[in-house]
């Protein structure tokens, strides 16, 4: 393309007679853009690019762990934010993005158990609590420093000056702030219930860091003894020795005169049972046998069951996943050799009745792999069911499901909202202890019977604080404020910013992030936290496969932006992909993107080759018939975008930007200038001149927010009165 734009060498810059070289032009821009101070909004108003009192966009990053470095899908995630927000300062708003790392507590400490193992065969027990976290801290900070590195390298125009991160001493202070409240208004408190225990970790996690498996699994169905009326069915029989009850539907004929009824079975695999026959509808009459055996110890269900019923809970395993009662043939053992163990019992007492191979999800830890155990535990909950006076009288769960059912937050695309419904409607009391060092550790001191919940240690001596941390996403729920100066409610930038406008999360983290982030403001704040959630789908390889280590399929979006720049990768990663949707990552679209970046730069040069001398005058009358109508094309493209750019659909935009600058402008506008370039008329020359430079300067300020590095690098050549830099240059009428 150089050789037919170009019929002489032209008297413009010397970087418009090479191909476009971002390896040499983005870090040099992204510093300039530092030293501007444009990225934080108080300088723009103190420079007088933004008027004092004009409207605000806010956005917080969705903080990206610590625990390694960003990917593909970090990078579609920041190249979202940062069009929007490149968008929105550039039409005036007061722009705040606020940047920030999760410690993400069970993630980070489980790592650095790994490498404490491999390395130096160690385990944290033996560096002691305090040495140990040094180490996670350490691990934590390189990894920020990286994940930092690589936000700048995506070109993200985020405010560095306002940086937060989860565990930081302002957080810490929101964290005991909020934990104290929900303490005294009776939210949280300290209970014996059935929780998710992970026996490898040995911790509780929370019901959405659970990893369904399917797996084959046995399901057994037998009776309890000879003379028991009812044959249940299950997987685990090795738990059936700490049954209290079998539970039948109300309506099920076969089963009715037996309601109410106590069985006792003196040996069940050497352990003595005292089984009630009790009513509930939950029971699926049509499911195996139509009666469920009830072990309240090692079920949620069950547990809620004996709760109802007024049942016995008997505790048949512990932390360690191994049997705690019956005799030599059971104790010790591991719940898989126990499970052949009480089967093979039930085959010798010719209880059994049938065996059949099923397909199972079975629970398994996130993080660590292991088989998830029911436990009954003493650990810190939220009570999601509680009336709160200060809120009248609504339940956690309420304030949760009100913004959204109300339209107050946007849902996009809405068929999130019922997700986020049925995730809340049957939403359990949230266990936010964990037996984990890292993290915030639970604001509360015992000394003897006494509990003491404050802000700092109580007095006197004798009070050993709880050695719990809480659940990683108590902090991040607090995320939107926290980072705005809360809990100090005079806080300009809590006044300012928030509610803040957006939040773009990707939606396998909807009830993980986005639910707990609207229970925690609703509650603290009696507001919203965002006006709109925008979901975005997960970033896939070419053949539509999650990227993972088994898979050997990962993609550094560092090793991308090295060889074809970030424009092309920001470009391939938004163009086309709407929200909720996932996307398959192909290379080939980078590269076409390349091209395009290069196609950009060519018309930067047959423009500016043939406008020697001239400066672009955005006042210029003296337009033909033909280019004033090319204008209102080109006009009326800005008004649509700029209305899509308002409803979210950047997508759109950048399909409809590229289609304009390569199909429209390159194939079609600039090969019909020649013949009039190469004319005698100066007056059309002046004019189709003025067009070129006003559709080159109209068209590098509304790729911007898109690719920003190229636009900027364009606009500092471009002949045009404004010098300041594009970045907070208004976005055209």
């Amino acid at each position: 393309m150089q050789d037919r734009m170009m019929a002489k060498e032209p008297n413009i810059d010397p970087k418009l007679l090479s191909p476009y070289n971002p390896t040499s032009t983005e870090d040099r821009i992204y510093k300039l853009w530092e030293e501007s101070g444009f990225f934080n909004p108080d300088i723009c108003v103190e420079k007088g690019v933004t008027a004092s009192d004009a409207d605000y966009f806010s956005i917080v990053l969705p903080p990206p762990n610590v625990t390694g470095t960003l990917h593909l899908g970090h990078a579609f995630e920041d190249t979202m934010q940062d069009v929007l927000v490149r968008y929105n300062r550039m039409k005036g708003k007061k722009t705040l993005w606020i940047p920030g790392t999760d410690h993400a507590a069970i993630a980070t400490q489980s790592k650095v158990e790994k490498i404490l193992s491999k390395e130096e065969g160690k385990r944290k027990q033996d560096l002691g609590r305090e040495e140990f976290l040094k180490r996670v801290d350490q691990f934590a900070q390189n990894s920020h420093d990286t994940i930092v590195s690589q936000i700048k390298k995506m070109g993200a125009s985020i405010d560095w000056s306002r940086e937060a991160f989860t565990l930081d001493e302002k957080r810490n202070f929101a964290v005991r702030t909020a934990f104290k409240k929900m303490y005294e208004d009776g939210l949280i408190y300290r209970g014996h219930r059935v929780v998710n225990w992970d026996p490898k970790g040995q911790t509780v996690i929370s019901d959405d860091e659970i990893v369904y498996e399917p797996r084959k699994a046995k399901l057994y169905t037998f009776k309890y003894s000879k003379d028991f009326p009812i044959s249940i069915s299950t997987t685990r029989p090795e738990t059936k020795v700490g049954d209290t009850a079998v539970a039948v539907n109300p309506d099920d004929a076969r089963y009715k005169d037996y309601i109410g009824k106590t069985y006792e079975i003196k040996d069940f695999c050497g352990v003595s049972l005292s089984i009630k026959i009790i009513a509930d509808y939950n029971v699926d009459k049509d499911f195996g046998t139509g009666a469920l055996g009830v072990t309240p110890a090692h079920s949620q269900v069950d547990y809620e069951m004996a709760i109802k019923n007024n049942l016995p809970s008997v505790t048949v395993i512990n932390e360690y996943a191994q049997i705690i009662i019956g005799g030599e043939n059971l104790l010790g053992k591991k719940t898989t050799e126990a499970r052949e163990v009480v089967a093979q019992w039930l085959r010798d007492e010719n209880l059994m009745e049938s065996e059949v191979e099923i397909d199972q999800n079975v629970s398994t830890a996130e993080r660590t792999g292991a088989i998830i155990e029911p436990l009954p535990k003493l650990q810190w909950f939220i009570n999601v069911n509680k009336p709160i006076a200060s809120r009248d009288n609504k339940t956690l769960k309420e304030l949760m499901l009100e913004p959204v059912a109300s339209g107050k937050i946007k849902v996009m695309p809405d068929r999130f909202e019922k997700i986020y419904s049925h995730w809340i409607e049957n939403l359990r009391d949230w266990c936010i202890s964990r037996q984990i060092w890292y993290g915030h550790r639970i604001p509360v001191w015992y000394r003897g019977e006494e509990i003491y919940c404050g802000m700092e240690a109580p007095e006197g001596d004798g009070w050993e604080q709880d050695t719990d941390s809480l659940d990683t996403w108590f902090s991040s729920g607090l995320w939107t404020f926290s980072t705005l100066g809360w809990p100090d409610l005079e806080s300009a930038d809590l006044k300012n910013y928030h509610p803040t406008t957006i939040v773009m999360p990707g939606y396998e983290i909807l009830p993980f992030w986005v639910a707990r982030m609207v229970l925690m403001s609703q509650y603290l704040l009696g507001d919203i936290p965002f006006h709109t959630v925008y979901f975005h789908g997960i970033v896939r390889d070419s053949k539509g496969q999650k990227f993972s280590k088994s898979a050997n399929n990962g993609i550094d979006p560092i090793d991308v932006i090295n060889e074809y720049g970030t424009d092309a990768l920001r470009m391939a990663l938004v163009v086309g992909v709407g929200p909720g949707n996932d996307t398959k990552f192909d290379m080939q679209k980078v590269k076409a993107y390349k091209h395009f970046a290069n196609k950009i730069w060519n018309i930067a040069r047959f423009t500016l080759s043939n406008a020697e001398g001239i400066t672009y005058n955005p006042n210029f009358t003296e337009y033909t018939d033909s280019e004033k109508e090319l204008i209102k094309e080109r006009d009326d493209l800005i008004s649509e975008i700029t209305r899509e750019m308002n409803e979210y659909k950047f997508y759109l935009v950048g399909e409809k930007l590229y289609a304009y600058t390569w199909s429209r402008l390159a194939d079609v506008l600039i090969e019909e200038s020649k013949s009039i370039l190469s004319g005698t008329d100066e007056k059309a020359k002046l004019a189709r001149v003025q067009f070129l430079l006003g559709t080159l300067v109209q068209i590098t300020t509304v790729l911007h927010p898109f690719m920003p590095f190229i636009t900027e690098e364009l606009w500092s050549i471009l002949p045009t009165e404004n010098k300041q830099l594009l970045m907070v240059t208004k976005w055209p009428k």
